[in-house]
């Protein structure tokens, strides 16, 4: 805004950054190695901001005009900022030019109450995580096994501390070890059941709070007791399927960077036992040359079949190595570095992975798509998923050639074929609606009524699409001369309206204002150049009534 009234157009402020890069790029070597992207970014968010301003100050200068006294109410700021994303610091600058002030305190208001109902649309279930607070922590077993024995150290229901749990009660257990992975890094927790001698517990999932691991579920026989010795069973199935989907995920990062370009980071995952979600930072759609390059380098991998290597040490040892740590994510003084393919990918991870990267067996992307500015998400499936879809598109494959009477050799040929006879049909088809229209206009053109030595015609042809009303209007007018045309049509369940007024009545009688009036009558809206007008509605019932209304148009008009 500053740069705009110093007298700077278009697009600036992105052109700072040769400096910032010339100037600070020793301290910082990203401004350097990534000078291009965030260039690029820069330019994107001041195009659309640009946009924003525009929009937010012709909306400011509305309020001011009615603003009585010098301070801006609250609610107008969190409006600004709220709906058109103007900051309130912005705001704040505006009004300080002019002498006023704005009301903070209530912009803080408005923001909290919104807060309020984020947080009531989200609330979903009992958060344990929050309310259970233990000292205690679990000592984890599930790199090396998917069962092992632990002693219940807590019990929880409806987020109270209890001494037991009895059979059908729900609610959370706490072990002192347990092989369970618990929920992070994108990982969803595992599944199973606890064994407590005669009781039973079906663990649904497993989360963490400080450095204890939550075992949510329900009691499906006996009773479990604090301090019981219990065996712990995760679901091995389910964990193995997720263990190759998180290992892929690393694969496909690397795999982005590889194709994408050095810019590209981790936004966020979720790895389940059906597929995997990552989503990264990037400025376009990935296009499928780029789609099909990631599946080919991951898939290589994977069918290299190199061990997945795992090793604990400190975070600095670990940047040496060249791990990716991901940002926003908080380590401890001991990490945990997952290399894979060797040097391929080297990143610090907490999860649970394959054994070797041929276990993945094949990677397949499903989907690619936008979620917010700057971040693209991919969806993927991998081993038997992978194979099930794929499985699912040759059935595809086999019941659309079937459908054109061919194999999948010469699908396509068949399907270019049926599409080319489509358009010779659609081609024959306008042509034969051309005929009927204009012999139509013959026998129209006598059902015309003078008004004050003006020929007026309304009249309904059932089944008309609109492109031929319009031919007809048009064929119509040279026909009639001197002339006001309404013609509607009842077509595919809607009305269809097309009006027309001959140029030298045009500037009295406007085929625009006749169509506003015929698209209201039919429950819809309409408009155009004051010789040719199009429209419609839902109402069929009342087209009739609509038609009705060109003679009353013309009389008063004339």
């Amino acid at each position: 805004r500053h740069g705009n009234k110093l007298g700077a157009k278009g697009s600036f402020f992105y052109q700072i950054v040769a400096a910032l890069a010339a100037e600070m790029g020793e301290a910082f070597p990203e401004l350097k190695s990534q000078q291009a992207h965030i260039e690029r970014v820069l330019k994107a968010e001041e195009e659309q901001f640009a946009k924003t301003l525009e929009q937010g100050l012709r909306i400011l200068e509305q309020d001011l005009a009615q603003l009585k006294g010098d301070v801006v109410p609250g609610d107008v700021v969190f409006k600004l900022y709220d709906t058109y994303g103007f900051p309130m610091d912005l705001t704040a600058d505006i009004a300080r030019e002019r002498e006023l002030t704005i009301d903070e305190a209530g912009f803080e208001r408005e923001m909290e109450a919104q807060r309020e109902r984020a947080r009531s649309a989200s609330s979903f279930g009992m958060d344990y995580n929050s309310l259970v607070k233990i000292d205690s922590a679990t000592e984890f077993l599930g790199y090396d096994a998917t069962e092992g024995q632990g002693k219940i150290i807590a019990l929880y229901k409806d987020g109270q501390s209890v001494d037991q749990l009895g059979e059908g009660e729900q609610g959370v257990v706490v072990l002192d070890r347990t092989p369970f992975y618990a929920e992070s890094g994108g990982q969803v927790g595992d599944s199973g059941f606890l064994q407590a001698g005669a009781a039973r517990f079906d663990v649904r999932d497993t989360t963490k709070t400080g450095g204890a691991f939550l075992h949510h579920g329900v009691v499906a026989s006996g009773a479990l007791v604090i301090g019981s010795p219990v065996e712990a069973k995760v679901d091995a199935d389910v964990q193995h399927a997720t263990s190759l989907n998180h290992s892929a995920t690393h694969l496909l990062h690397e795999a982005l960077r590889q194709v994408l370009g050095e810019h590209v980071q981790q936004k966020g995952s979720l790895v389940d036992s059906q597929r995997l979600r990552f989503d990264f930072s990037h400025f376009e759609a990935v296009s499928p040359a780029q789609i099909k390059a990631l599946e080919d380098i991951v898939n290589r991998e994977v069918r290299k079949n190199t061990p997945v290597e795992t090793e604990l040490t400190d975070i600095e040892t670990a940047k040496a190595k060249g791990a990716m740590a991901l940002f926003g994510e908080k380590y401890g003084d001991t990490v945990r570095v997952l290399s894979m393919g060797g040097d391929f990918s080297v990143e610090l991870c907490g999860g649970i992975h394959a054994k070797r990267t041929g276990d993945i067996s094949l990677f397949k992307i499903i989907s690619e798509g936008g979620v917010a500015s700057g971040v693209r998400r991919i969806e993927a499936v991998t081993g038997a998923a992978a194979l099930d879809y794929l499985n699912a598109a040759e059935e595809q494959v086999k019941e659309a050639a079937q459908l054109v009477k061919g194999n999948r050799d010469n699908l396509i040929d068949k399907l270019s074929a049926v599409l080319e006879r489509n358009r010779q049909l659609e081609k024959q088809l306008e042509q034969l609606q051309a005929k009927a229209a204009s012999a139509a206009g013959d026998d129209l053109s006598n059902a015309a009524v003078e008004v004050k030595g003006v020929k007026v015609l309304a009249a309904r042809l059932d089944g008309q699409d609109g492109k031929a009303l319009l031919a007809l209007v048009d064929q119509l007018k040279n026909k009639l001369g001197h002339a006001v045309i309404l013609l509607g049509s009842e077509h595919e369940g809607k009305v269809v309206l097309v009006a027309g007024v001959t140029k030298d009545l045009s500037s009295q009688l406007k085929a625009g204002d006749l169509m506003k009036q015929a698209a209201a009558a039919v429950g819809g809206k309409g408009g155009g150049r004051p010789d040719m007008a199009q429209g419609g509605g839902v109402d069929v019932a009342a087209l009739d009534q609509a038609l009705a209304l060109a003679v009353p148009f013309a009389e008063q008009g004339l």
